[in-house]
């Protein structure tokens, strides 16, 4: 008579180093995935922005007006405050149109103009809703390291003009500003970084530059992103940066990703 062969099973050793074996290769992995959700973040968040840009270029041609865009960095560690809070980690957009069709100011102007102010409260109309976007922030990045071609990187895309780049530091001598709400004494944002467009779709970052007597359209203006983690801004520039351009002629919008 043939006796039954034993049962194999695995013995509590054996499972015990299977379980540290996979363990360990999920803390090895984790990083990995994490730098990709962030990469992908970044880039969902370059082609929001784009779409901003180019909602406001589409509603100044199609309406024969001014468009602006204006750009906040709100803290996005704080509730959202009244007046809100600045710092970094959000970045809030909003989309602003001429009610009349004109520019609401004359060139050249000496100072400051607040295009929602006495007596143009009513001037301006709210185009689409505030954007917001979190674990972002603005950054003025310095020229390209590398000679073009080809002009699709980072790193070799076109050079932007130094007083059209909007980010962390302040643009050159900014004059126009408006509100969220719009018109509204006691307003939520108040946008000092922007961007117009005119009936022609033609685009320029609002600077004393373009804004002097017989200024000229830039040519490439650029805003810049990182990510971030909540209200945390990376010490050094990350690997996953991105660059937003646009034309002057045209407007048109292009993405640049490391």
């Amino acid at each position: 008579m043939k006796r039954p062969s034993p049962e194999t099973a695995f013995t509590l050793i054996e499972l015990l180093v299977v379980v540290g074996i996979i363990a360990l290769l999920m803390v090895l992995v984790a990083p990995a995935f994490t730098s990709i959700k962030s990469g992908t973040d970044v880039t969902s968040a370059a082609y929001t922005i784009k779409g901003v840009l180019d909602t406001a270029r589409t509603y100044a041609k199609a309406n024969n007006t001014y468009t602006w865009v204006g750009f906040f960095e709100e803290d996005v560690s704080q509730s959202s405050t009244i007046p809100a809070t600045t710092g970094p980690g959000r970045v809030v957009m909003s989309i602003v149109a001429s009610r009349d069709g004109t520019m609401l100011y004359t060139i050249p102007l000496g100072g400051s103009f607040i295009l929602d102010a006495s007596p143009n409260q009513t001037a301006l109309i709210q185009v689409s809703k505030l954007v917001k976007i979190d674990n972002l922030h603005l950054k003025t990045f310095s020229a390209p390291t590398s000679t073009p071609p080809p002009l699709d990187t980072f790193d070799t895309r076109p050079a932007p003009t130094p007083t059209a780049q909007v980010g962390d530091t302040t643009p050159a001598t900014p004059y126009l500003s408006f509100h969220y709400p719009v018109g509204n004494p006691s307003p939520q944002y108040t946008f000092t970084k922007v961007i117009q467009f005119s009936p022609h779709g033609e685009g320029v970052v609002d600077n004393s530059n373009y804004l002097a007597s017989g200024a000229s359209l830039t040519p490439i203006s650029e805003i810049g992103v990182e990510p971030t983690h909540g209200a945390a801004v990376p010490t050094s520039t990350p690997a996953n940066v991105v660059a937003i351009q646009f034309t002057g002629l045209g407007g048109d919008v292009r993405i640049y990703r490391r």
